[in-house]
C-alpha cells in the first residue's frame, strides 16, 4: 500500500481563498514569519484522502475484526451505546474550566462513578484523576510515601512479586522507593516463607507490598489474608494492582483482602476504549486513614450541589490536568448502570471462558500451573520449541486465522509463556474456533515447523525485526 505522500497528485482538497485574499492577509504578518519554501504536505482531493484512511482502517485489526485473547491487558468489546452517550453535546462541549455551578451534570456523573467504585472496591475514598493504570499506581505510591512522611517514618522500600506487571516496580521506583523482590512458589503464588524472611531482615524499611490478585499467571492468591496480616503487623501497607479486578468483581474486593490502596483500570473492567497509550483511566481508592492524601480536587456533594474540593492540605496535589479523562468516565458509568447486578455475571463468564480454554488446550500445550484459573491462564510453548518452532511463531501464525496474538513471554517466571484471556464477551463458538486453531497450529508445527515460523502469510505486513522497530521506529516519510 502506498503512503499518502506517494499518492499525492497535486490536487487541492481545500480552497482557503483566492490569491488576493491571501496577499492581503500577509499585510498583518511579519515577513520573518512567512514561509518561503514548500511545506511538503501531500495534495489530494477530499474523497481520495477519505479512501486512503478507509483503506488503512480496513488493514487494522480490532475487536470488531476478531477475537482478541490478549492476556494481561483485557481487550473486550466496548458497547457502542457507551460511545453515543460519551458523545452527547452537553458532555462534549463542556469546557473543564467552567464553574462548578455550570457543570453540575458532569460533576454528578463523576460523583456517582466515585460512589460506585467505592462499593466495588470496598475503599472509603476514590479519586478519578489518574489517567491510566500505571498513573494510578504512581499516584498510589505517592500517597503511601506521603503517609509515612507524615508519620515521621523513613520507609524506603517496596516489595514486588517476581511475577508482577512491569509497571509495578517502575511506579514504585519513580515515587522514590527501592524495589525488593519476593519470589513465587511452585504454585505460582507469593512465597510466604520468602516474604517472612524479607520482613524479618528489612521490616522497618518496608513501606508496602504491591500485588495483583488474581496474579499475573491467572491464579488467586490463596494466602492473601495471611500476607495482609504479615504486612500490617509490620506497620506496612498493601497496594492492589486493579488490572485483574474483572476476575473478582462481585465476589470479593481489595478491602476484604486487606489492601489499603488500589487502582482500577476502567478500560479493562468497565469496557471503555484501551490501547495505544490512551484513552484510559486509572482511578485510585484508599482506606479511611489515607483519604486526606488523595489527589485534588475531590468531587463532593454538599446541599444537593456537586463541587470540586481543592482544600486538602495533606493531598499529594494534582496528578493530571483538570480532572482526568472525562469521556472515559461517561463510558464506564454507563456500563456500570446498564450492567447493574449483572456485573457479577461478567466475572463469572470471564472465569468460565478461561477455564474452558485451559482444559481444552492443556493436552497439547504445557500448562504453567495446572490449577483452576481465574479470568486468564498461562500455557507455554516449550514442547513446540522442541519440535522446531516457538511461542513467537505461534503468536504470528494466529494472525493468519484472524485471531489477535495473546501476550507472549510474560510473565517472566514462565518460559515460552503464552498468556490467554478470552474475556466474558466472547461466545462459545468463538472460543471453540480459538481452540481448533491452536490445536491446528500445534499439528502444523509437527508436520512443517518452517511454515509456521514464516508466518504471518496473510497479514499486510509480514515478518518484521521487532527489536529494531521498537528501538528505531520509522515515523517520518522521506522521498
Amino acid at each position: 500500500m502506498k503512503t499518502i505522500f506517494e499518492k499525492s497528485n497535486g490536487v487541492n482538497g481545500v480552497c482557503i481563498g483566492n490569491s488576493d485574499d491571501i496577499d492581503n492577509l500577509k499585510i498583518s504578518i511579519s515577513e520573518e514569519f512567512i514561509r518561503k519554501d514548500n511545506i511538503g504536505l501531500p495534495q489530494l482531493s477530499e474523497v481520495e484522502v477519505m479512501r486512503h484512511y478507509k483503506e488503512l482502517s480496513d488493514k487494522n485489526f480490532c475487536v470488531e475484526t476478531g477475537m482478541y485473547p490478549l492476556g494481561s491487558c483485557t481487550m473486550k468489546y466496548n458497547p457502542k451505546v457507551n460511545e453515543m452517550l460519551a458523545g452527547l453535546e452537553g458532555f462534549v462541549n463542556l469546557h473543564p474550566l467552567q464553574s462548578d455551578e455550570d457543570s453540575q451534570g458532569a460533576l454528578e456523573l463523576m460523583y456517582n462513578l466515585q460512589e460506585s467504585l467505592k462499593v466495588l472496591t470496598g475503599m472509603n475514598s476514590v479519586s478519578l484523576q489518574p489517567a491510566a493504570g500505571a498513573h494510578g499506581e504512581f499516584s498510589g505510591m505517592l500517597i503511601i510515601k506521603k503517609y509515612f512522611e507524615k508519620r515521621g517514618e523513613n520507609r524506603k522500600k517496596v516489595i514486588v512479586p517476581d511475577s508482577a506487571h512491569g509497571t509495578n516496580p517502575a511506579s514504585a521506583s519513580m515515587a522514590g522507593f527501592e524495589i525488593v523482590q519476593v519470589k513465587s512458589n511452585e504454585q505460582g503464588q507469593v512465597d510466604i516463607e520468602d516474604l517472612k524472611k524479607l520482613l524479618k531482615e528489612q521490616g522497618s524499611e518496608i513501606a508496602a507490598i504491591m500485588m495483583t490478585n488474581p496474579n499475573t499467571v491467572g491464579l488467586f492468591e490463596e494466602k492473601v489474608l495471611e500476607i495482609s496480616k504479615l504486612m500490617h503487623d509490620n506497620g506496612s501497607l498493601l497496594y492492589y494492582d486493579g488490572a485483574n479486578l474483572n476476575a473478582i468483581m462481585g465476589y470479593t474486593n481489595p478491602a476484604i483482602m486487606g489492601f489499603d490502596v488500589c487502582h482500577i483500570n476502567l478500560h479493562k473492567t468497565f469496557s471503555t476504549p484501551h490501547g495505544g497509550g490512551g484513552p484510559g483511566a486509572g482511578p485510585i481508592g484508599v482506606v479511611d486513614k489515607l483519604k486526606d492524601f488523595i489527589p485534588t480536587p475531590v468531587i463532593e456533594k454538599k446541599n444537593d450541589k456537586y463541587i470540586r474540593n481543592y482544600n486538602m492540605p495533606d493531598s499529594i496535589g494534582k496528578v493530571r490536568s483538570f480532572y482526568g479523562n472525562f469521556g472515559v468516565f461517561v463510558r464506564a458509568y454507563a456500563y456500570i448502570l446498564m450492567m447493574g447486578k449483572s456485573l457479577k455475571h461478567a466475572t463469572e463468564d470471564a472465569v468460565l471462558n478461561a477455564n474452558y480454554l485451559k482444559e481444552k488446550l492443556k493436552s497439547v500445550y504445557d500448562l504453567a500451573f495446572d490449577e483452576k484459573c481465574m479470568h486468564e491462564f498461562v500455557i507455554c510453548g516449550e514442547k513446540q520449541k522442541e519440535e522446531g518452532s516457538s511461542t513467537l511463531h505461534i503468536a504470528k501464525r494466529l494472525m493468519d486465522y484472524k485471531i489477535h496474538p495473546p501476550t507472549v513471554y510474560f510473565p517472566l517466571i514462565v518460559h515460552e509463556a503464552i498468556m490467554v484471556e478470552p474475556t466474558e464477551t466472547e461466545s462459545k463458538e468463538r472460543l471453540d474456533n480459538f481452540i481448533d486453531v491452536m490445536l491446528k497450529i500445534a499439528d502444523e508445527i509437527k508436520q512443517n515447523p518452517e511454515m509456521v515460523n514464516a508466518a504471518p502469510h496473510t497479514a499486510p505486513i509480514k515478518k518484521v525485526d521487532e527489536t529494531l522497530a521498537a528501538r528505531k521506529p520509522d515515523l517520518k516519510y522521506t522521498k
